[in-house]
C-alpha cells in the first residue's frame, strides 16, 4: 500500500515538474512584442508576406493588440487563455488598397476574427484559426 502510495506521488510530481517546464505562451513572452508577419493563409502552402508592405502586430501588456496587416490600422483587445488568444472585435481605418496587401489583409483579419490557437516555432509565433489558416510572424 505505500510502495503504490509513493509511485503515485512521483508520478503526480514528475507531471506537474515537466508541465512547469514546457514551451507555451504565456502572457510575459506576449507582452510588449510587436511581429512582422512571414507568411499567411494555408498551413500546408502558405503566401510570403508581400515583400513591400509592412505589416506589424502588436501585443500591449494592457490586453490591447494593434498594428497592420498591409492596408488598414487595427486595434482592439486580446486575452490569453492557455494555448489559445481570443481576440475582441478589432477596429480598422477603412482605406481601400489595391493588390497583394488588401489580400493579405485580408487573410489576416479572417484568423484575428476569432479565437486562434497560438504556437511558438523557434523565434516565430504561428497563429491558427479556427478553419486552419495560419499566420506566421517574426519578433520584429
Amino acid at each position: 500500500m505505500k510502495m503504490t502510495t509513493l509511485i503515485w506521488t512521483a508520478l503526480i510530481v514528475t507531471g506537474m515538474i515537466v508541465s512547469a517546464c514546457a514551451p507555451g505562451i504565456s502572457n510575459q513572452s506576449l507582452n510588449d512584442t510587436t511581429w512582422r508577419l512571414i507568411s499567411y493563409g494555408s498551413a500546408t502552402d502558405p503566401t510570403p508576406a508581400a515583400p513591400d508592405i509592412e505589416t506589424t502586430l502588436t501585443f500591449g501588456s494592457n490586453g490591447q493588440v494593434s498594428g497592420n496587416m498591409g492596408c488598414n490600422s487595427f486595434s482592439g483587445t486580446y486575452e490569453l487563455k492557455g494555448d489559445k488568444i481570443e481576440f475582441g472585435p478589432l477596429t480598422s481605418t477603412l482605406m481601400a488598397c489595391e493588390g497583394p496587401g488588401m489580400d493579405q489583409e485580408a487573410a489576416a483579419f479572417n484568423v484575428l476574427r476569432e479565437t486562434v490557437t497560438a504556437s511558438f516555432d523557434g523565434s516565430n509565433l504561428t497563429l491558427t484559426g479556427p478553419d486552419g489558416d495560419v499566420l506566421v510572424l517574426a519578433q520584429k
